[in-house]
């Protein structure tokens, strides 16, 4: 049965099915008997693992390919007709001979396998901040996690009518070869290809590729943001909600920050953190002058290492069911485990390159060997998470209160500081950055800048997403406050000053009077800061010498910081909005 009359949608397919040559092609109807009939036909190919369904019910497990754990950024292009277009931030390749490099590894690719059709909308379906988008795929592991991470299926299409828009996304694993792998954007042609992965951030192409690369694109074109930050509504005592949106690099607690759970003393209170998002939002100015969000999707695709019932109980208790795990080690007992879980270490298992794994394992250079991948993951519904926000599906969005930039320095940015403004903030999310640590990279204390948390996902020149984002504040007439926070300053013996985890709320209960007007700050050469006394640090254990030492700033490190952020601005040349210099050249007169 023709599921649509769309003439540019089927013809599309018809044209990708030449080029990849499948041998069936099926359709995905969003229901729960499609998606049991591909999970059998999954365990049948080996391709998913179903696990012990007593402690772990609608729950299954997947492995990718040794070579394929990650997102490949070397391999990630934009294709603009001009270099320029894509900045010196992003890779860029021209697009037609994007496609014909593409077209050669895609060709036949599908050959011995079927294409799914998967019709999925970025947002609540039908809301005028949604998109839509159809990808084409030879994954079932792709069709689960797209059910999950987006709403899939027929009343899609219907939405979609016979002639509206849509982002076109081709995907193939095709011989998972990382020589013949690319994952290629083109703004300017509202389409997206990807080959030779089947890991999800490569794969999942409502996710980053849409959501972020293609839609920050759509965004500067249609005067909206589309941003890599969590939402999340702050419920005070007399049940107000302030709607917070927060950009952070990886490795900042992102995710743990969008389901967090309030100390003792807060909860006393009655606060509650409700969870929107943990990692993109759209955001559009309505017409009270405000600016709305959505959360354009309906999962979480998290990272599982460190994961447990103190770091982040509330994803814990989302995993329990219903849960795509990938790259974890397995257990006998038919569950999984991964280095940082709650319980004992197993005894054994089954790691997840497939090997037989024991604690103390080491190869050949001494190294531990792990048995979850450092980036092994879980897909969970959204609305499984205890701190779901009743809004999470409003068509008409949450308004943004206040915006804020996180990073990871050791000794330079205080625990909480406010923008002057609009414009200072966007500088301020411009000069974003974190101090890489040794575990990660082995280049310690090296700063990595990432403006906005965007450097990675920007589908266009990173200088014009800035003056985007300056020209959004023009068009404001009640604009969110803008912050930024450092949970990972350190003393003199590199311990964490800072407790974090859930007494990060008591850094948002700050943010969250100055957006009601409630408390003055005073005023530093980098901006606003808390007096000591609007902080509540009860039942903390925290000496008020190491609150100023969160809150102190040292004028020579940051004239060191500004020559360095001068550095970093030097690449984008004359296309950097002159707003950007003009703040530089303050903060140097207001640190001399």
């Amino acid at each position: 049965m023709l599921k649509t009359n769309h003439k540019e949608l089927l013809s599309w397919i018809n044209e990708m099915a030449r080029m990849c040559q499948p041998d069936d092609i099926i359709w995905i109807d969003g229901s729960d008997e499609q998606k049991k009939l591909l999970q059998s036909e999954a365990f049948q190919t080996g391709e998913l693992i179903e696990l012990n369904q007593k402690v772990l019910p609608g729950c299954v497990y997947h492995r990718t390919a040794i070579n394929d754990v990650a997102r490949t950024e070397h391999l990630t292009y934009i294709c603009t007709e001009k270099k320029e277009d894509a900045g010196p931030t992003n890779n860029w390749m021209e697009p037609k001979e994007a496609y014909k490099k593409a077209a050669s590894f895609f060709n036949g690719s599908m050959r011995g396998r079927k294409m799914y059709v998967i019709p999925f909308s970025m947002g609540p379906i039908g809301s005028k901040f949604s998109k839509i988008g159809v990808e084409l795929t030879d994954s079932i592991y792709v069709v689960l996690n797209m059910l999950i991470m987006t709403k899939a299926g027929d009343e899609v299409l219907k939405v979609l009518g016979n002639d509206g828009i849509f982002t076109k996304c081709l995907h193939s694993k095709a011989d998972l070869d990382i020589n013949k792998r690319l994952i290629l954007h083109f703004p300017q042609d509202n389409t997206i290809w990807s080959v030779g992965s089947g890991y999800g951030g490569n794969v999942l192409l409502g996710k980053k590729c849409l959501s972020l690369r293609i839609a920050s694109y759509l965004g500067k074109n249609e005067g909206w943001l589309a941003e890599h930050m969590l939402i999340i509504g702050i419920e005070d005592s007399s049940g107000n909600v302030t709607y917070i949106a927060g950009a952070f690099p990886s490795a900042c607690g992102k995710t743990n920050l969008a389901m967090l759970i309030p100390p003792e003393p807060f909860k006393k209170l009655g606060y509650k953190v409700l969870t929107i998002g943990d990692d993109i939002a759209w955001m559009r100015i309505k017409e009270d002058g405000r600016l709305w969000a959505v959360n354009p999707e309906t999962g979480f695709f998290g990272v599982l290492p460190g994961t447990n019932s103190k770091t982040n109980p509330n994803a814990i208790k989302t995993i329990q069911k219903n849960t795509i795990y990938t790259n974890t080690l397995l257990k006998e007992d038919g569950t999984v485990w991964w280095e940082g879980a709650d319980g004992p270490v197993p005894l054994s298992g089954i790691d997840w390159t497939g090997k037989p794994w024991k604690p103390g394992l080491t190869d050949e250079d001494g190294k531990p060997i792990y048995g979850a991948n450092p980036n092994s993951r879980f897909t969970a519904p959204i609305k499984q998470c205890p701190s779901i926000s009743p809004l999470v599906d409003d068509p008409e969005g949450v308004p943004i209160s206040a915006i804020i930039f996180g990073g990871r320095r050791a000794t330079l940015a205080p625990l909480i500081y406010q923008a002057f403004n609009w414009q200072h903030g966007v500088f301020v999310g411009s000069i974003m950055a974190s101090e890489i640590t040794a575990a990660q990279y082995g280049a310690q204390g090296k700063v990595r800048r990432d403006p906005m948390a965007m450097i990675p996902f920007c589908g266009y020149n990173m200088a014009d997403y800035f003056s985007h984002w300056l020209n959004i504040g023009k068009k404001i007439k009640n604009p969110p406050l803008i912050f930024h926070v450092n949970w990972f300053r350190t003393d003199e013996k590199g311990n964490f000053i800072w407790p974090g985890f859930g007494d990060n709320l008591r850094v948002l209960e700050w943010i969250v009077k100055r957006c009601n007007n409630e408390i003055p700050a005073q005023e530093t050469p980098i901006g606003y800061i808390p007096y000591l006394k609007d902080l509540n640090l009860s039942g903390l254990d925290i000496s008020n010498d190491d609150i100023k030492k969160l809150l102190s700033i040292n004028n020579l490190e940051w004239i060191d910081e500004a020559n360095q952020i001068k550095e970093f601005y030097s690449q984008f040349k004359d296309r950097l909005p002159v707003e950007l210099e003009l703040e530089l050249n303050s903060l140097l007169k207001r640190l001399s």
